[in-house]
C-alpha cells in the first residue's frame, strides 16, 4: 500500500496516520447545528468499530481502554459523517447525540467555559451554555 502523500490527501483509500501513541484525534459535531459536542481520541480499533458499527468508539487515554460513546450514560453517538483532514491525523465525526448530552459533566457540550480575548496575566474562564442538562453522579452509577 503506497503511503506517498499525494495518495495520501487526494487519493480515496483510508490512510490513518495514528501518532505515536497509535492515536488520531476526533473532533464531534452535532449534524443538527453544527455544534462542537467533543473533541475525543481514537486508535485502530475505535476507527474501525466506528466505521462497522455507525456508533461512536473511542480511545481512553487516562483509563487506557477503548469505549464506546453511551456504553454507561446510554447518550450514545450515531454516526452520519465520518470525514478525515488532509493529511489524515485527524477525523471530524457528525453525530446525532442520542440522550441529553455528551459531557461527562452532564452538559450537552464538553465545550462550555471560554476564554475573554483582550486578557493579560491570569485569564478568568466564564460559562457559556453551561446548564447541565443532565446529573451525571445518577447516569454515571457504577
Amino acid at each position: 500500500m503506497s503511503t506517498h502523500s499525494h495518495d495520501i490527501e487526494e487519493g480515496l483509500t483510508l490512510l490513518p496516520k495514528f501518532d505515536a501513541d497509535g492515536l488520531v484525534t476526533a473532533v464531534v459535531t452535532d449534524v443538527a447545528n453544527g455544534d462542537v459536542l467533543m473533541v475525543a481520541h481514537m486508535n485502530a480499533e475505535a476507527l474501525a468499530k466506528t466505521i462497522e458499527s455507525g456508533e461512536a468508539w473511542y480511545f481512553s487515554r487516562s483509563r487506557q481502554k477503548l469505549w464506546k460513546k453511551g456504553e454507561e450514560s446510554g447518550h450514545v453517538q450515531r454516526v452520519r459523517e465520518l470525514r478525515v483532514d488532509c493529511d489524515q491525523d485527524a477525523v471530524w465525526i457528525k453525530v446525532a447525540q442520542e440522550g441529553p448530552g455528551a459531557c461527562h459533566t452532564g452538559r450537552r457540550s464538553c465545550f462550555y467555559r471560554a476564554a475573554p480575548l483582550g486578557q493579560t496575566g491570569a485569564v478568568k474562564l466564564e460559562f457559556r451554555d453551561a446548564g447541565k442538562t443532565f446529573d451525571p453522579g445518577k447516569v454515571y452509577e457504577k
